[in-house]
């Protein structure tokens, strides 16, 4: 069942690989938006997702997570398909909102589900699994789109592409109403469930370790992301070539190294592992300023994809302890509330993460990285010196035991 529920995801994330690198491009050349404008579009599915997570983390603590998964894959596919035939931007606005505020529903009732549909020892293979499935499934749809478009790039190509990706969320919604059981929230201690988000708050460990990964998620995927590109642009002596082949190892090696590095680091303490994911993200992002100094094309093409992979490493590593930490940290009945703030420290980091980076690299292009490096240089030290006490020990006495009365299926 999990295995399937995976299958699905890989398949929706497919769907949203071939649309992602060409948003902007579809909005501005073929429905006739300003760049401006398209970005404010793509800014309202981003702003939509935003509002409805805290809420559906509210709601998954209430009723099953099931029927919210499918209403929320159900408004990602009517608000991804019909921006394939917007021809204003009020148009485009609505369907944006509808179409986020389903990806902001799905993302954290997916996890919450997944969660409640395996064991605590299946967690790190199982967050591990998804992660490659979803890095396979982008970089697959990315390219497909690139062919489809490369051998005809006209208005009923990119109108395809948006209506296939509404098709795979619809698979997946056939697939979650079909397979997947529909396992019932906890019981709710009657205080703490009053208190709700406030409980949440009172959580110290979570709250420090939400803003840690936080910060890491800024240094690390949102400059690697977002600022890498125009700084190599700017910078550096290669083309949009090199920076397309430089994303696409960095996927590919997500999607092969993700499985065996969790079971290289399932047992190794998760201090030590958040560590070295910080070192590897530090050791990307100084091995970013060589390539300014290379005046070869091939040369520096060749250092970027040695730094693709080095950050494609540490995404492995880091996941290892992002996956099963919130559901580690959880009580069972306030799980739904806890991978709310948690999805939504992840989407501030990326938000946050590029309005930090352009302005110090309008600043200072150099600063970026050894200003990032040093970052994540300190939160490794730092879990290295106190984590085990924050990670390990105080851990092993909120891991969720499951209830005789909940379904708790095999992974496979």
């Amino acid at each position: 069942m999990v295995l399937l529920l995976q299958a699905g995801n890989a398949f929706s994330w497919f769907g949203y690989g071939l649309i992602l690198p060409f948003e902007i491009i579809y909005l501005h050349q073929f429905r006739g938006f300003s760049t401006a404008t398209a970005g404010l579009v793509l800014g309202a599915i981003l702003g939509a997702g935003t509002v409805v997570t805290l809420p559906s983390g509210a709601l998954l603590d209430r009723f099953r997570a099931k029927p919210i998964l499918i209403a929320g894959v159900l408004a990602s596919a009517v608000g991804y398909g019909g921006l394939a035939f917007v021809t204003r931007p009020w148009q485009a606005f609505a369907w944006a909102v509808v179409g986020g505020a389903g990806v902001g529903v799905t993302r954290t009732a997916n996890q919450t589900l997944l969660i409640t549909l395996i064991t605590p020892e299946q967690r790190v293979a199982s967050f591990a699994l998804g992660r490659a499935a979803q890095n396979l499934g982008l970089g697959l749809g990315a390219a497909v789109a690139g062919f489809v478009l490369s051998a005809a790039q006209d208005l009923r190509s990119f109108q395809a592409l948006y209506l296939f990706d509404a098709i795979t969320y619809l698979a997946l919604a056939v697939v979650v109403l079909a397979v997947v059981p529909n396992p019932r929230a906890a019981a709710a201690n009657p205080d703490t469930a009053r208190e709700g988000f406030r409980a949440v708050a009172r959580d110290r460990r979570f709250v420090v370790l939400a803003t840690v990964n936080l910060i890491l998620l800024i240094v690390g995927y949102a400059l690697f992301a977002n600022i890498l590109a125009p700084f190599v642009k700017t910078h550096a002596h290669v083309g949009p070539g090199a920076i397309g082949v430089m994303f696409v190892v960095n996927t590919f090696f997500v999607a092969v190294a993700q499985v065996p590095v969790s079971r290289l680091f399932k047992r190794i303490r998760r201090a030590r592992t958040f560590a070295a994911a910080s070192g590897l993200f530090a050791v990307a992002l100084l091995g970013v300023l060589p390539v300014t100094l290379i005046h070869s094309e091939v040369g520096a093409t060749t250092l970027l994809c040695g730094v693709a992979t080095v950050f494609a490493i540490g995404e492995c590593v880091h996941s290892v302890v992002l996956g099963p930490l919130v559901a580690d940290l959880a009580p069972p009945h306030l799980l739904g509330r806890y991978v709310s703030v948690f999805s939504l420290m992840v989407t501030g980091g990326f938000a946050i993460g590029p309005a930090i980076g352009g302005a110090v690299l309008a600043f200072s292009p150099d600063a970026v990285w050894w200003g990032g490096a040093l970052v994540a240089g300190v939160i490794g030290v730092g879990f290295l010196l106190v984590g085990d006490r924050i990670l390990d020990k105080s851990l092993a006495a909120t891991e969720p035991t499951a209830s005789p009365d909940d379904p708790m299926p095999e992974a496979a």
